[in-house]
């Protein structure tokens, strides 16, 4: 994990000096977008791979007004309140007894507040599939997440494309039909995770 962190590490840096090498072309204002994350990066990890999946479809209603269509895909078999610097993280005894599997199908809104810098809101409603250590289903479930960042958007080549670099905080009020073996895990850590974004899109 500590090796996909740096490689996103050195993309951020690597977009902010693309991005002053741009500023003075001009950009196209252009009202649709597609795109994805750095977090696909996750996907090297040979420990947890979380088979992560993401498509984002998005559409500026105004140049400061942006609403957005996101479908991710992934497993989980941690807790999700862990934090990735926490000792905790992928410990003995700490992971689940088996994985989630989740589809989730997410609506966001981003507010442009000055230049590049924004504020978006995300409901992420999870439909979750928990299976055991022997990959046998044990339930069906449902989580609704609330995502909040904080962030700014650089363009590149003359606003074709973007990087959205940002923080944020992932929220879960409403979690149903967890397995009892999946919640006595679950009710050591927060229900909430702080989290940095690496989104980029290309517009169209």
């Amino acid at each position: 994990m500590q090796r996909i962190m740096l490689i996103m590490a050195l993309v951020g840096a690597f977009s902010l000096n693309l991005q002053a090498q741009q500023a003075k072309t001009g950009s196209t204002y252009k009202r649709w977008w597609v795109g994805s994350t750095l977090w696909l990066f996750g996907n090297l990890d040979k420990t947890n791979n979380p088979e992560y999946i993401q498509l984002n479809v998005g559409y500026r209603l105004t140049p400061k007004d942006v609403i957005s269509l996101r479908f991710k895909r992934s497993i989980y078999s941690w807790p999700i309140g862990i934090p990735f610097s926490s000792p905790s993280f992928d410990a003995p005894g700490e992971n689940y007894p088996g994985h989630a599997r989740i589809l989730a199908p997410t609506l966001g809104y981003q507010r442009f507040v000055w230049k590049g810098a924004f504020a978006s809101v995300q409901a992420l409603n999870a439909f979750e599939k928990y299976m055991d250590e022997r990959g046998k289903k044990i339930g069906n479930g449902y989580t609704l997440y609330v995502d909040s960042y904080v962030g700014y958007q650089f363009k590149f080549f003359k606003n074709r494309f973007f990087f959205e670099p940002a923080i944020g905080i992932s929220y879960w009020p409403l979690r149903t039909n967890v397995p009892e073996s999946f919640k006595a895990i679950d009710k050591k850590w927060p229900n909430y995770f702080i989290q940095p974004g690496f989104d980029f899109g290309f517009n169209f």
